[in-house]
């Protein structure tokens, strides 16, 4: 027999496009399954659960849920604090109250470890209970997973405005930075040349957490792009690191600060305008302009890959029928890519994914260090979407000259 009771299901770390659509898939689903009696959401993460800010999703329409699905960003809305001890104990006492007995945790890699530390509280506690993670993050970072539900979307975003910068550059000549949300993992930045049709189309730099930025070569890299074609568009992680694997950003800030994670509070706006000042003071090119993307990534309502909310369902609803089977007490559901591209859904032991990152793999990275290869292309390709469009340029004869 299964465990019958309540289940709850949260949000957790930075939203996406589609982590909607887990929700979604997920709660459907359990309204299959009568071993679940009730449906909680918890409303900002873990947070919501201790201080018992609940929707109660058994309610919820299927029009509603749908409706929702197709909507960016953390509906149940979204928590960074991580559970110690004490926190797992508070956890619990709401836990037996409301006798919840399916954790459903939607999240990247510090809210799989979430998941874990919760799972471990209730074996110490011999409360019959199941957790099980769903991935999403738009860095792509998780490991075991062939990619995560997010990132299609958000590749899709980054590739579209470099497409759309670099028409720019083309038109008014000049050289653009564009900082692209990774920490740790460049997929994210790689992304950026999703949408190239030819060697001239920027961007034509891509740098990326997995090599070692250096200023000098940055700089002689912008100077023979810019002799060559009059222009230069470059792709930046936020998260480049030096020879030692500080990270740049941090290194110009006054004071490093960091989240209940951990992890350093990066300064990609400071990062761009020491690059752009850089290039202007070292290269002598007045024309010369840095973004920081920033929250645009990860929830822009007119940039959603259908592959990445068919995706992010399918791990919403897996993650419910594992819930399911007697053989399973938790896990984390992993997205295993087969043949060409077919995904299957599997389930890994939590501490085999939890807190760790996975990293761009070699092939895809240039011998530069400063470019992503074509093995990148053929991997991220059918992630962001079946109508995914470059675009075209006029196609005329030169006119000649009186």
């Amino acid at each position: 027999m299964n465990i019958k009771g309540n289940a709850i299901i949260a949000q957790g770390g930075g939203p996406t496009a589609v982590i909607n659509q887990s929700l979604a898939g997920a709660v459907i689903e359990m309204k299959k399954h009568k071993e679940i009696t009730a449906i909680y959401g918890a409303l900002h993460g873990v947070r919501g659960i201790i201080e018992e800010n609940f929707l109660d999703l058994t309610n919820a329409s299927q029009q509603n849920l749908e409706e929702v699905a197709l909507t960016p960003c953390a509906a149940l809305l979204s928590t960074r604090d991580k559970p110690d001890q004490e926190y797992c104990g508070k956890i619990f006492q709401v836990f037996k109250k409301y006798d919840i007995r399916y954790f459903f945790y939607i999240g990247g890699n510090d809210s799989s470890d979430t998941v874990r530390l919760v799972n471990e509280y209730a074996e110490n506690e011999n409360y019959e209970f199941k957790a099980f993670h769903i991935p999403k993050t738009i860095d792509n970072d998780l490991v075991i997973n062939d990619h995560t539900p997010g990132f299609g979307s958000a590749a899709r975003f980054v590739a579209q405005a470099f497409m759309g910068i670099n028409l720019e550059t083309k038109a008014l000549d000049g050289i653009y930075i564009g900082i692209v949300m990774g920490r740790h993992a460049g997929f994210l930045t790689a992304a950026a040349a999703l949408g190239k049709r030819n060697e001239e189309d920027g961007p034509h730099l891509v740098y990326l957490p997995e090599r070692a930025f250096n200023i000098d070569n940055f700089l002689k890299d912008i100077e023979a792009i810019y002799k060559k074609l009059g222009r230069c568009v470059i792709a930046v992680s936020e998260g480049i690191i030096d020879e030692e694997g500080t990270p740049i950003a941090a290194k110009l800030k006054a004071s490093i600060s960091r989240d209940s994670h951990g992890n350093i509070e990066l300064a990609g706006g400071e990062l761009g305008d020491m690059l752009s000042k850089a290039v202007k003071e070292n290269l002598n090119i007045s024309r010369v302009r840095a973004d920081t993307f920033g929250y645009l990534q990860r929830s822009f309502p007119g940039s959603i890959s259908d592959t990445d909310q068919k995706e992010a369902r399918l791990a919403g609803m897996a993650a419910v029928q594992f819930a399911m089977m007697e053989e399973y007490q938790s896990g984390s559901v992993i997205l295993d890519r087969i043949g060409e591209y077919e995904i299957q859904y599997t389930l890994t032991q939590l501490e085999d994914i939890a807190a760790k990152t996975k990293h761009m793999p070699d092939e895809f990275i240039n011998q530069e260090g400063n470019n992503i290869t074509d093995a990148f292309i053929k991997y991220a390709n059918p992630l962001i979407g079946t109508d995914f469009k470059k675009t075209v340029s006029l196609d005329a004869p030169m006119v000649k000259k009186k």
